[in-house]
């Protein structure tokens, strides 16, 4: 009995993966109402301050946001879209949890719609589909062979060592573009870094369970802690420049994929795949980064903007009041 356990693979060797799948699916929902609520409450500080957040947003303006209404219930929302990410990471491994959030993308598609006014074109939906399917394309192969294994000390250390490349990269290409005020750079580095967020938490999860409650998982969890800060830093700068299914746009491929590299090359959660999956992972993949590329460049609101249309961008319902918002 034990040598048929050992040879299935994915769902079949553990059900609980299952488990993990419509945990993150509510996850995806929390963030994109989350993502909607933010999004609002930083262009309203943006208005009252009367200063850009394009370069990034200065110290006063986050200060500002802790009094925002909108802000505050939208990093709420964010909060238990995140517990449900950790929960999901407990049953099921990285490489489905993570891709699943791009289910967001959906939601926060039609929430913008109904807030800015900005109905999606047809070069805009295209885009949303290509980043949704290739995301589930991704899952689906990846439910078949993702395999959970134990996350050693060499692992762990190789992940620190580069998130440290990663955010020192990332810090140097800001003091470079961060007066262009280019949407695109920052949703592409707070993906990259909540996709070590993700990395980071699963690494924490599996040492605590294994009671590996050691200095190596107190690294990495500070580690973690300040990667959610920096990214969160990113993110609303990014949606001080970009409207929010952009922001989600980016966030759900750029985050998972990797997250899912690391899950890959360093993890080994895919290691009984065959060849033809990891060629399915990078036609998946493909297709969802150039799902977020079409839709940065084709997005109604961005365009909108460009041409400079009397449409403020993440303006807010008429039927909600400006000072509680």
């Amino acid at each position: 009995m034990d040598e048929v356990t050992d040879e299935l693979i994915g769902f079949f060797r553990d059900p609980a993966i299952l488990i993990g799948i419509p945990l993150a699916l509510l996850g995806a929902v929390f963030m994109s109402f989350g993502a909607q609520y933010q999004h609002r409450g930083v262009t309203k500080v943006e208005r009252l301050s009367g200063s850009s957040g394009k370069a990034g947003l200065n110290g006063r303006q986050l200060v500002s946001l802790l009094k925002r209404p909108s802000w505050v219930a939208g990093t709420v929302m964010l909060g238990l879209a995140i517990v449900c990410q950790l929960t999901a990471l407990a049953f099921a491994p990285l490489i489905i949890v993570q891709p699943i959030g791009a289910i967001s993308l959906v939601f926060t598609t039609l929430l913008n719609a109904r807030v800015s006014g900005h109905k999606p074109t047809r070069q805009s939906i295209m885009a949303i589909i290509a980043c949704v399917g290739g995301i589930f394309l991704f899952v689906t192969i990846a439910a078949f062979y993702a395999t959970e294994n134990p996350i050693t000390e060499r692992e762990t250390i190789v992940i620190l060592a580069l998130l440290g490349v990663v955010l020192l990269a990332l810090a140097g290409l800001w003091l470079w573009l961060r007066q262009r005020g280019q949407a695109l750079f920052y949703i592409v580095a707070s993906g990259m870094i909540y996709g070590f967020v993700a990395t980071l938490a699963k690494v924490v999860i599996e040492r605590i369970k294994a009671n590996d409650f050691d200095w190596l998982t107190i690294l990495t969890l500070v580690a973690l802690l300040a990667a959610v800060i920096i990214g969160a830093y990113f993110v609303q700068t990014a949606y001080a420049v970009g409207p929010p299914d952009l922001v989600i746009a980016g966030l759900t491929v750029i985050d998972p994929i990797v997250a899912v590299l690391i899950g890959l090359t360093i993890l080994q959660e895919a290691a009984n795949a065959p060849p033809w999956a990891f060629v399915g992972f990078a036609v998946a993949g493909a297709i969802a980064v150039t799902g977020v590329i079409t839709l940065a460049r084709y997005h109604p609101q961005i365009v909108s903007d460009s041409q400079e249309l009397p449409i403020q961008r993440g303006s807010t319902p008429p039927a909600e009041p400006d000072e509680t918002a």
